[in-house]
């Protein structure tokens, strides 16, 4: 299988860079074809302005983001790095995005991979729009059939994270990115990897975590995704896009009612 690991951390021997060591480690020794993306050794470009779109774009005018998007992509007329990005992107089966806490609301460098590697009619606009299908997104669009995961590391506790806890459930968290821009785009989500007070990490914790995370990749063919709603497949009222009345869990609301529990 092919795979394409997103990494977005500024320190390579950092306990984030030493997890993406181990997943190409261990994803190699089952076989498997591994390229990534280290986004600060490229340095990348984070934000999206009018020089991306040098041959459609006349510099100095308003830019249109979407429109300009749209345009230098059909045209084939991408910068060289967003090409590049995005066959990696178009080639691995499987997707992973290895970041540090900070950016899993979207930190700058981060944001601005999504913003200039998923342009429209790539990572969006894509399908008919009508009153019974409002685009090919949440479930469908070009990366359907791929798997998505992330991998993360926050410095807090698990109990920071959990239902009560102050900054909010880590599912809640990463619901932006899961299904926010790995689903929206149509790739099947798998639970994220997350490790837990990594500032204060020993050795000895770092190697267990390891151990953890070794055992997942080699079970990345049956994971059990993460049972997102799919937007035209009955289950929401179109073109609003609202979940119908009584689909959810008794008392459920929030993020969690875009789930199919079992």
């Amino acid at each position: 299988m092919k795979v394409f690991i997103v990494f977005a951390h500024p320190e390579e021997k950092s306990f984030n860079g030493s997890l993406l060591k181990e997943t190409v480690a261990q994803l190699k020794s089952q076989g498997h074809e591994v390229k990534v993306s280290d986004l600060y050794k490229q340095h990348w470009k984070p934000q999206i302005d009018e020089d991306d779109f040098p041959a459609t774009h006349e510099k100095g005018t308003r830019l249109q983001v979407a429109a300009a998007s749209a345009k230098a992509f059909y045209g084939n007329k991408l910068t060289l790095d967003v090409v590049e990005e995005q066959e990696k992107n178009q080639m691995g089966r499987f997707v992973n995005f290895t970041i540090p806490s900070l950016v899993v609301r979207y930190a700058c460098l981060l944001k601005g991979w999504v913003e200039r590697v998923f342009s429209l009619g790539f990572g969006y606009g894509t399908g008919e729009y009508t009153d019974t299908h409002f685009g090919d997104r949440y479930g469908e669009g070009v990366l359907t059939g791929k798997k998505a995961m992330i991998i993360t590391t926050v410095g807090g506790t698990v109990e920071h994270y959990s239902a009560r806890g102050i900054n909010g459930p880590i599912n809640d968290v990463l619901f932006t990115i899961n299904h926010g821009l790995l689903f929206f785009t149509g790739m099947t989500v798998l639970p994220p990897f997350v490790t837990y007070k990594t500032d204060s990490a020993t050795e000895e914790v770092f190697q267990n975590e390891a151990k953890k995370l070794r055992e997942t990749l080699k079970n990345i063919e049956t994971i059990k995704p993460i049972n997102y709603r799919k937007q035209n497949f009955g289950d929401y009222n179109l073109p609003g896009c609202t979940l119908k009345e009584g689909l959810e869990q008794p008392g459920e609301t929030g993020y969690d009612i875009h789930i199919i529990k079992d």
